[in-house]
C-alpha cells in the first residue's frame, strides 16, 4: 500500500518537473526570438548608417 503512493508520489513530481522545463523552454525561446528580432533591428540601422557614412564620403570626394 505505501508502495504505490511512493510510485504516484514519484510520478506526479516527475510530470511536474516536465512541465516546469516545458514552461521554462517555452519562455527561453520567446526571449531568444524576442532577442533576434533586436538584433535584425540593429543590423538593419547599421547598414543604413555604413550607406549613409558612404554616401556622405562620395560627396565629400566630388
Amino acid at each position: 500500500m505505501t508502495g504505490t503512493w511512493v510510485l504516484m508520489g514519484a510520478v506526479g513530481l516527475a510530470t511536474a518537473g516536465l512541465l516546469v522545463l516545458g514552461v521554462l523552454g517555452m519562455r527561453l525561446w520567446l526571449d531568444v526570438r524576442s532577442l533576434a528580432k533586436q538584433v535584425d533591428g540593429a543590423a538593419q540601422a547599421l547598414t543604413g548608417a555604413a550607406e549613409e557614412l558612404g554616401e556622405s564620403v562620395e560627396s565629400v570626394r566630388r
